[in-house]
């Protein structure tokens, strides 16, 4: 049993379902917080802790028939099975609170969100690393995988330990910032002031002799980071935009490596904790020695297992708990989170399907489904860059793998419409598949659509050329 399930059980168990305070008490004592701990964190005083503490205590032992304190509280109920009756009071539970607490899956799921499905042990993983003085952590998975929710539980755990935070998003750079290192560094540094709330000092440390990478390295340790009594956790996200910039990424990502090597030598730069989000394998030419993307903890976020699609349907009042609408679903989409939790949203949401899995997924891969502005988006990209349509197209008309270039693969892999088979290489390509027979279904008839429209559309262009080669023969007559 998890924390989380637990703290469904009691909500769902008792009548007058849990307080944040309590519910904070039990989430701490899981983690092995003191009660001083856990009074700081909640501004209540020690004594008030402790009593709320002993009552949910008392209430715990009644409820498993068994004695439960704060010393054996997780050790007991962590392997705990959840009984046949304890599943059905979840079950309620979870029906009725989907009626009035129902959210559109859109940008990140919230930190006090019901639907947020862990994957241990990578939360827990995360947070231990991202405690280690000098850490880094590299987040990688497609787009819609769940990347910006576990960074904002990340940051949650951050605020709560007293560490600063900065996040920077490379995409919210003008194209300009990317003209030079020196420019790009420039903006990066008094980006991450500006969000520590520090005036820019970029003159004060930034000497042209000594280089840009050193100017900023200097920045960081002898006034952002000396100006911090605490240690300060900057995330980078979408470290894919960087990518594109081959000479930027030669010079800007071995920088952030020597970062951490640097706090083996020198206790400031323990301070300094890195969290980088991006959505593809960099093709840029670095050592191994000189990436930061070998180093630290890296976590490949995975797709739902079926147990986890199973959860998140009895978090939405569903009954799946046979497998088989889990199976269906995940025929069609595969474990991608958010393309279930759309379908589990439209299964019980006011005007949405009313429970009929098979009338969804009967129209999931067409433009009367409920993927379609998702599935227009992809199009979209591959319009702009006709060379992944392509690459795409040969890839859904084989049945077992394709072989494509690895500069294709990783952006097709990236944007979520591919699986590559474990990275395997065969010469120089990647074994491609689609990312689940949603797309594969939907762009077999879109492609099709599109190219009877370029033939139509060629023929049209060559009708018209004649007939303007007619009128330009008259014209020189007359």
């Amino acid at each position: 049993m998890t924390i989380d399930e637990l703290v469904l059980l009691l909500k769902a168990s008792q009548a007058t379902g849990l307080t944040t305070l309590q519910e904070l008490i039990l989430r701490s004592s899981w983690e092995g917080q003191t009660y001083a701990n856990i009074a700081s964190e909640a501004h209540y005083g020690e004594e008030r802790v402790k009593k709320i503490a002993a009552h949910l205590w008392q209430v715990l032992s009644n409820f498993y028939k068994e004695p439960i304190d704060k010393s054996n509280f997780r050790q007991t109920l962590e392997n705990h099975p959840q009984s046949v009756a304890h599943q059905q009071l979840i079950k309620e539970f979870n029906r009725a609170a989907t009626a009035t607490s129902l959210e559109f899956p859109s940008g990140p799921v919230s930190l006090n969100s019901r639907f947020y499905i862990p994957r241990p042990p990578i939360e827990e993983l995360a947070y231990a690393e991202m405690a280690e003085p000098g850490s880094v952590i590299c987040i990688k998975a497609p787009k819609k995988m769940g990347k910006s929710s576990l960074v904002l539980r990340l940051l949650a755990r951050a605020n709560k330990q007293g560490f600063r935070s900065v996040t920077l998003d490379f995409q919210q750079a003008d194209k300009a910032v990317f003209a030079s290192l020196d420019k790009f560094l420039h903006w990066f540094c008094a980006n991450v002031s500006r969000e520590l709330q520090l005036e820019t000092k970029l003159n004060d440390y930034w000497d042209e002799n000594m280089g840009s990478k050193v100017s900023c390295s200097i920045y960081f340790q002898k006034y952002l980071l000396a100006a911090l009594s605490s240690p300060l956790v900057l995330v980078l996200n979408e470290v894919d935009w960087v990518f594109e910039y081959q000479e930027i990424a030669r010079e800007f990502l071995p920088l952030v490596r020597s970062w951490h090597e640097q706090a083996k030598r020198e206790e400031i730069w323990q301070k300094l904790r890195l969290v980088l989000v991006y959505s593809t394998e960099i093709l840029v030419p670095i050592k191994l020695t000189r990436s930061p993307f070998n180093i630290g903890l890296t976590i490949n976020l995975p797709s739902f297992t079926k147990e986890q699609v199973q959860d998140l349907a009895q978090r939405h009042g569903l009954d799946w708990t046979d497998g088989k609408d889990a199976d269906s679903l995940m025929a069609m989409v595969g474990g991608n989170p958010y393309l279930v939790r759309l379908a589990l949203y439209h299964l019980v949401g006011k005007g949405g399907l009313k429970g009929d899995l098979g009338q969804l997924l009967q129209q999931a891969p067409t433009e009367a489904g409920i993927y379609n502005q998702c599935l227009r988006q992809y199009v979209i990209a591959l319009r702009d860059e006709p060379e992944l349509g392509d690459a795409f197209y040969e890839v859904i008309n084989t049945t077992n793998y394709v072989k494509l270039e690895p500069r294709l693969a990783y952006k097709l892999q990236s944007i979520g419409l591919i699986n590559l088979e474990g990275d395997v290489y065969d010469g120089l390509r990647l074994r491609s598949t689609p990312a689940c027979e949603l797309y594969r279904l939907y762009f077999q008839q879109y492609l099709k659509k599109s190219e009877h429209f370029n033939n139509t559309h060629v023929e049209r262009l060559k009708q018209e050329n004649q007939q303007l080669s007619v009128l330009s023969s008259l014209d020189e007559l007359t």
